[in-house]
C-alpha cells in the first residue's frame, strides 16, 4: 500500500540573526490512508513546525515529503496552495472563520478557491453543514454561534473538498469539556468514514482518541507508538 504521507529525514532550521534554531532534526514518519494519528510534545518540541510542514504551509530545509504520491518538498508557494486546497482540510484552535460571512459562505470558500461551479458549491456546503448538525444555523454569522458551533463550521469547511487528510491543530483548545467531547466524536466519525486524521494536541485524553501517538522532544521523534483504543 502506498503511504499517504512519507516524510524522510526532514530538517527545518530557522535563522534569527546569526543564530540557527533547529526546529526539526531528521524526522522520518510514514502514514497509511485512514490512519488516525496524534502529535504531542511540550512547547518548543517542534509540533507546530511539523504541522505546518505536513499541511504544506511551509517547506523543509532538507529532506523529502511525498504527499499522496506527489513530491511537495520543492514546490513553490502557488503549487503548495493548490495541493493544500485539494488534499488537506484544516481545523484550527481559533476556528479561523471570516466574521462577515455566514456559516454557509465560510464552508463554501475552499470550493471557491478550487473553482467549483456555484450551484455545486451551494449544494455541497449545505450537505456538509447538515452532516455536522448545523442545518438550522447556515445563515448565522460566527458571532451568532457558540464556540462548539463555530468549530463545527470549521470542521465542515475542512471536509467540503473531500480532502485526503484532516489536520486538526488543538481543535478543542478553546472549548469547554462537554463541547470538546462533541468535537472529538465528530472527528472520530470523520475517521470512521475513511479519512486520514492528524491531531496536534498537548492533552493526553485527546491524543488517546487516536490509533497512533507520536511524541516530539527537541525537534526529534522521541516515541512513535500504536494506541490500543
Amino acid at each position: 500500500m502506498e503511504h499517504i504521507i512519507d516524510l524522510r529525514n526532514i530538517v527545518k532550521n530557522y535563522y534569527v540573526g546569526s543564530i540557527v534554531v533547529r526546529a526539526l532534526r531528521s524526522i522520518t514518519i510514514q502514514m497509511e490512508p485512514n490512519e488516525y494519528m496524534a502529535i504531542m510534545g511540550p512547547s518548543g518540541s517542534g509540533k507546530s513546525t511539523l504541522m505546518n510542514l505536513l499541511g504544506c504551509l511551509d517547506t523543509a530545509t532538507s529532506g523529502s515529503y511525498i504527499l499522496n504520491g506527489t513530491d511537495v518538498s520543492k514546490m513553490d508557494d502557488n503549487k503548495l496552495a493548490e495541493i493544500r486546497n485539494q488534499e488537506i482540510g484544516f481545523v484550527f484552535q481559533t476556528f479561523n472563520l471570516l466574521p462577515r460571512y455566514s456559516a454557509l459562505e465560510n464552508v463554501m470558500l475552499p470550493m471557491v478557491y478550487a473553482g467549483s461551479p456555484k450551484n455545486q458549491r451551494l449544494e455541497r456546503a449545505k450537505d456538509t453543514l447538515a452532516s455536522v448538525g448545523l442545518e438550522d444555523r447556515m445563515d448565522h454569522k460566527p458571532n451568532e454561534l457558540s464556540g462548539g458551533q463555530r468549530q463545527r463550521v470549521a470542521v465542515a469547511r475542512a471536509m467540503v473538498n473531500n480532502p485526503s487528510i484532516i489536520l486538526a491543530d488543538e481543535p478543542t483548545g478553546n472549548l469547554d469539556s462537554k463541547t470538546s467531547v462533541d468535537i472529538m466524536n465528530l472527528l472520530d466519525e470523520i475517521h470512521s468514514r475513511g479519512n486520514t486524521v492528524i491531531l496536534v494536541t498537548h492533552e493526553e485524553a485527546i491524543a488517546k482518541r487516536a490509533g497512533r501517538i507520536i511524541r516530539l522532544i527537541d525537534g526529534e521523534v522521541e516515541q512513535d507508538q500504536l494506541n490500543n483504543r
